[in-house]
């Protein structure tokens, strides 16, 4: 074989990884968005009122936790492969009998098994991207899935102002289906992660896997690595999650985790129809699009962080996008509060709130979150830990979308965007204080930073060379 067909080969697979996470980005974000742009239409269908819409946004994210509490160990027993391919299908399964769904009762249903299989999609696919991405793009390439996410967002409140006319709700959901048969096929072309393979002792696997993913990797160094690492100590249990050294990065991940989340992203992704409403918006393109052009400048804050994570480090990227998000809740505040949500004033200070908001979201906890999730644990432990830190995340979902509808009308936006704001405040110091700086480091050295008691040793090279005390 020629260095060529053997680079175009590694390139092939490379592209191979990024186009399959981001595909299941896009399916999780439709998910997110469609059930929002398709709640009225179902309401009207079903005779729901408020306690229904809240349950039909809630169930998928109690199936989500119910997948994320599996995911580590489906990832670890059957492979990250094999899981991926699971997700796909079975999402497709579920999306095609939520749009046939005769009954509430029956869409409910539909929904719980739908969010099962994102639940194990949010854990596996950070965990396979960080396996099988090179260490100078891995950063680049966990922050793609975020990029993926939010463009299913948007394509979710697209497809439901042109069906709104129709109501036609059961294509709304069923549409899922298109990119989840997609997924399952790409998948099925690919090999598992080289670590995944190395826990099992397959090595000649191993090799081969590693070799199509990074074409300067010295793969025998590499292999002896991650073997090194996984004799360190006895593993792959929950147990050592539990103690130390790995206790501290477990309250670290599950405490981001749930901060993620119950700052309110998904209060605006899935009412946001209901917020424009509120500030006098009308009309399928106020209640619809306005969004939608809400989370298109969600795409372009995280866009930025795809091309800076790797730069900048995760740190600055994090602390800044959490920042902007307290001044937007203040923005949002005075627009629900003092303006009551009427006028011009109201409507452009709500919509640049609104904008702000998701930017920072988007740029900080959106795109960090699938990095850390990859990054946190050595290879025995990183499916569990990424389950730990999405199921936190979505316990944290659960409450948003069980709840916003009802805290809105007993407290108002102004008091409900005062409680995102605060707990973005306790977002910022939890960051400040426990966030590692993995910018550039090989997943194998990552474990010294939480080995060392939360700084990374003295002789560390590159805090040597740069003085970066995180």
């Amino acid at each position: 074989m020629t260095t060529m067909s053997v680079m175009s080969r590694r390139s092939t697979s490379g592209a191979l990884v990024g186009v399959a996470a981001a595909s299941v980005g896009v399916i999780y974000g439709y998910d997110s968005s469609n059930i929002g742009a398709a709640l009225n239409f179902i309401a009207q269908d079903f005779g729901l009122g408020d306690g229904g819409k809240q349950a039909l946004a809630t169930v998928v994210v109690i199936g989500e936790i119910l997948g994320a509490i599996a995911a580590g160990w489906v990832a670890n027993r059957i492979g990250r492969k094999w899981s991926m391919v699971a997700v796909a299908a079975t999402y497709c399964l579920f999306a095609l009998l939520s749009a046939l769904a005769p009954s509430n009762a029956a869409l409910l249903g539909a929904r719980l098994l739908l969010g099962v299989t994102i639940g194990l999609s949010v854990v596996i696919v950070p965990v396979f991207v960080a396996e099988s991405a090179a260490p100078h793009r891995r950063g680049a390439m966990l922050v793609a899935y975020q990029v993926a996410t939010i463009v299913g967002i948007i394509a979710g409140y697209v497809v439901g102002y042109f069906l709104a006319g129709a109501s036609a709700w059961r294509w709304m959901l069923g549409l899922a289906a298109l990119p989840a048969l997609f997924v399952t096929l790409l998948v099925l072309r690919m090999p598992d992660t080289p670590r995944w393979y190395v826990t099992r002792g397959r090595f000649d696997e191993a090799r081969n896997a590693l070799a199509g993913i990074d074409p300067q990797a010295d793969v025998d160094l590499e292999i002896a690595e991650m073997r090194a690492a996984l004799g360190e100590a006895s593993g792959g249990r929950l147990s050592e999650m539990l103690r130390r050294p790995w206790l501290r990065a477990t309250v670290f991940v599950v405490g981001l985790g749930f901060l993620i989340q119950i700052t309110g992203i998904n209060a605006v992704v899935y009412y946001s129809p209901k917020l424009f409403e509120d500030m006098g918006f009308s009309g399928d393109f106020g209640t619809l699009m306005m969004p939608a052009f809400v989370q298109i400048a969600g795409l372009a804050a995280v866009i930025i962080s795809l091309f800076t994570v790797d730069r900048m480090g995760r740190r600055p990227i994090l602390l800044g996008g959490i920042a902007a998000m307290v001044v937007a809740t203040i923005m949002l505040i005075m627009t629900y509060g003092p303006l009551h949500g009427n006028g011009t004033a109201a409507h452009l200070l709500g919509f640049g709130g609104l904008v702000l908001f998701t930017m920072g979201f988007s740029f900080g906890f959106g795109a960090l979150v699938w990095v850390y999730a990859g990054e946190a644990f050595p290879a025995r432990l990183r499916s569990y830990g990424s389950s730990m830190m999405l199921t936190s995340d979505l316990v944290a979902n659960a409450i948003i979308a069980a709840f916003t509808l009802s805290l809105i009308n007993l407290i108002g936006g102004a008091g409900t965007f005062a409680i995102f704001g605060a707990f973005a405040l306790v977002g910022f110091v939890f960051v400040y204080l426990l966030a590692p700086e993995t910018r550039g480091r090989k997943l194998e050295d990552i474990q010294h930073f939480w080995q060392n008691g939360g700084q990374w040793p003295a002789d560390d090279p590159i805090i040597t060379s740069v003085g970066d005390p995180r």
